[in-house]
């Protein structure tokens, strides 16, 4: 039968770690200075704690920077162009994630004059605002007291408690929030406690590797760090392996420049913008023979290093090929091998300032 509810060992201890975690996270906040804690608004809370989910906070900040200084406000984001946030999101990856910020940003606009309600329901209402994102908006931003769970809180949990639950199960996350909830402050040190587990677990805490207990508040009253098994923790169930699958991408060159197809409307990297890619593994002969039976004539077929890239669920072997085009007549008519859809022309220039294309054939780029 399916287990439905968990509930943490010791949790009598969460009740002494607020005191000691906000010391430590105010005696080194300006240690690791984020520009989205300079200036604290529900806005700038939302859109970081978008674009930190499966990144890194330092390959964040100059795209958190730049996304600003086009879309200053919710408002803005909600009325703007699907290309420009495409553009502004390129290298980030997960579009639906910027997908979902124009959606709420939109609802916001309508709903609440866009202003971010202060309210957790209300937040997590909103197109891609799951529970942690909702808890830290509302922390953060507006000073509940509401416990953020995510990875960083639940290794530093599982740690102190000497919890063996699966932090992959929702369960689990369910617990450390209604164990954690009744010890959370309001107003600023809400947030701050947030923060604090965020940097604990970035900095000390650490997910692999061997983490810095010398270091952290929390030591003295760690069960797992007391029975030496800090990295046997915390426990999380492998997922099932990546379906594998093989690209051929083409970059297709006609004088100086390169065609672009314009992904489908739902799916993986939905509506962005992709070289021309056909399933499988093809010699430079296939590739060939596949061209000339659409109307294009190469010119020249060079092989391209290999590339992989990894999503979630699947991992794209890609191999490649630069190939130089003779000029047609009427290149509009110029149809995808595969998709029966038109390619577009476009110039390193318009690649550069226009189009967004996605991590997985950004390893190509450099090429062009």
């Amino acid at each position: 039968m399916k287990k439905t509810t968990c509930t943490l060992p010791h949790p009598e201890i969460l009740a002494e770690i607020t005191e000691p975690l906000l010391r430590w996270y105010h005696a080194q906040e300006t240690e690791r200075a984020l520009p989205w804690r300079e200036e604290v608004t529900p806005y700038h809370t939302w859109l970081s704690e978008i674009m930190l989910q499966q990144t890194r906070a330092s390959a964040v900040i100059p795209y958190y920077h730049r996304f600003l200084e086009a879309l200053p406000d919710i408002k803005a984001l909600a009325a703007c162009d699907d290309e420009l946030l495409m553009k502004l999101w390129q290298g980030l990856g997960y579009y639906s994630r910027a997908r979902n910020l124009k959606k709420a940003a939109i609802e916001i606009t309508a709903q609440y004059d866009g202003q971010m309600p202060a309210d957790f329901q209300k937040l997590l209402a909103l197109p891609g605002i799951g529970r942690y994102t909702a808890s830290a908006i509302g922390s953060i931003a507006f000073g509940l007291p509401l416990p953020a769970v995510d990875g960083n809180i639940l290794r530093v949990v599982m740690r102190v408690l000497a919890c063996r639950e699966d932090i992959a199960k929702d369960t689990t996350k369910r617990a450390a929030e209604a164990a954690l909830a009744p010890h959370y402050p309001e107003g600023h040190e809400a947030g701050a406690l947030n923060q604090a587990f965020m940097d604990l677990g970035a900095t000390v805490c650490l997910p692999h590797g061997t983490p810095h207990c010398e270091s952290c508040p929390l030591a003295r009253l760690c069960l797992a760090h007391d029975a030496g098994c800090e990295q046997e923790l915390p426990i999380k169930i492998i997922k099932k392996k990546r379906r594998v699958e093989k690209l051929t991408v083409l970059v297709l060159r006609q004088g100086k420049n390169i065609a672009l197809h314009k992904r489908p409307a739902k799916g993986l990297l939905a509506g962005l913008w992709e070289f021309p890619n056909v399933s499988g593994h093809l010699s430079a002969d296939e590739v060939t023979k596949k061209l000339n039976a659409h109307g294009l004539t190469p010119l020249r077929v060079q092989k391209l290093p290999d590339a992989k890239h990894i999503f979630s669920h699947v991992e794209w072997q890609m191999q490649a090929f630069r190939i130089d085009l003779a000029e047609p007549a009427e290149p509009a008519d110029f149809t995808v091998m595969e998709h029966h859809d038109e390619l577009i022309w476009a110039s390193p220039q318009e690649l550069a300032d226009i189009y967004s294309i996605p991590s997985a054939f950004q390893y190509f780029l450099p090429i062009i």
